[in-house]
């Protein structure tokens, strides 16, 4: 049993030293370097990301952009206070949108039900029919394996690949069939976890199995979507003035419904006679939060993959029930349009198809 507790603590801590140590062979960001002073460093940096020379045309327009958008942030906040960045917070239109979306992102995935899985995940396969402790043991450590590989494999290749919104409309989507399944089987045996000592009938045997795949399938479903944009969205949404701010909030709302939902997941799973909503209702409960934050996600969330601090201020100065189906397509017409600008070859009348009320919050929004 000792050596069952040490395993799990020592993965943490080799894994902590791992990144600590290759923490030290990173290159600073160039907005960081930018920050301190060191635009040469900087250039070099975003020459190696890139892979163009130091003196590429973009890689000297990116630096620009970058510097001209940090000394327009200094300006903004010399002498603000933390009242003040928390007033801009709340206050300015933009950023409170910004703060909802982040927001959201944490209740929902939260409550999305994989979380509670890997936390309870011996309970919930002893509910679908996995009995005897050792294979109990054996069939949580294959869906903690599949959830780190399926991690891995997102993080590195597909959300970058196919897109943050794209990758976490595609998890939530896994997410939701699994959940449903998994429910609709537990309402065909409505007993199971419910009635001590029932036993999953011998004619379902092969759909408990099938469950079981489903919670493995919702793992991969969970690393795809929920998982990193749960992080990825609230990093990259807010502008550099307000991100610690901001991104504490968050994270304080992501943990404390973290603990909430591991709090409220046992007396969920009790029967209704007991104050619960049993297993099936509780399996039924997620499948309703995957579907609620898929529409949510398809209307209210933009495609951030690629998108500068910036671009993300056009984005965000549309109105809100533009930014989720059209803030990424608008911020690329419109740095389309200003290049051409500063190029001399815009087509005279280019701009009367242009949404002028979105130009005008754009200017609005570089001014606050």
């Amino acid at each position: 049993m000792e050596i069952m507790q040490l395993v799990p603590t020592s993965l943490h801590i080799m894994m902590a030293g791992l990144i600590l140590i290759l923490s030290f062979f990173h290159h600073e960001s160039p907005r960081y370097l930018i920050k301190r002073g060191r635009a040469d460093e900087a250039t070099a940096v975003m020459a190696h990301l890139r892979q163009l020379p130091a003196g590429h045309e973009y890689i000297q327009r990116e630096i620009a952009t970058i510097q001209a958008a940090w000394d327009t942030e200094v300006d903004a906040t010399r002498g603000a206070s933390w009242s003040g960045r928390l007033k801009e917070l709340f206050c300015v239109p933009s950023n409170l949108y910004r703060f909802y979306l982040s927001a959201m992102v944490q209740v929902l995935s939260q409550w999305s039900g994989a979380g509670s899985i890997t936390l309870y995940a011996p309970d919930f396969f002893r509910i679908l029919g996995i009995t005897g402790d050792e294979t109990s043991l054996l069939v949580t450590a294959i869906f903690g394996i599949v959830k780190l590989c399926a991690a891995v494999l997102c993080a590195l290749f597909l959300v970058d690949a196919i897109g943050r919104k794209r990758a976490l409309l595609a998890g939530i989507t896994l997410q939701c069939i699994s959940m449903v399944y998994v429910a609709s089987f537990l309402t065909s045996v409505p007993q199971l976890g419910v009635t001590e000592g029932f036993t999953v009938p011998a004619g379902k045997v092969g759909a408990s199995r099938g469950a079981v795949a489903m919670i493995y399938l919702s793992g991969f479903g969970w690393a795809l979507g929920w998982n990193s944009m749960q992080y990825l969205l609230t990093a990259e949404l807010f502008p550099l003035r307000i991100r610690a701010l901001a991104t504490s909030l968050a994270m304080g709302l992501h943990f404390a419904n973290q603990y909430g939902n591991s709090r409220a997941v046992p007396n969920m799973l009790l029967p209704a006679g007991d104050g619960g909503i049993s297993p099936l209702g509780t399996f039924w409960f997620f499948a309703a939060v995957t579907v609620l934050g898929g529409f949510w996600v398809w209307l209210s969330v933009p495609e951030t993959a690629g998108v500068s601090l910036e671009k993300m201020d056009r984005i965000f100065s549309l109105s809100w029930y533009k930014v989720g189906l059209h803030g990424y397509r608008a911020s690329e017409s419109q740095e389309n349009i200003l290049d051409e600008e500063k190029r001399g070859s815009l087509v005279p009348g280019r701009l009367e198809s242009v949404d002028h009320a979105s130009v005008s919050e754009m200017e609005q929004s570089r001014k606050i």
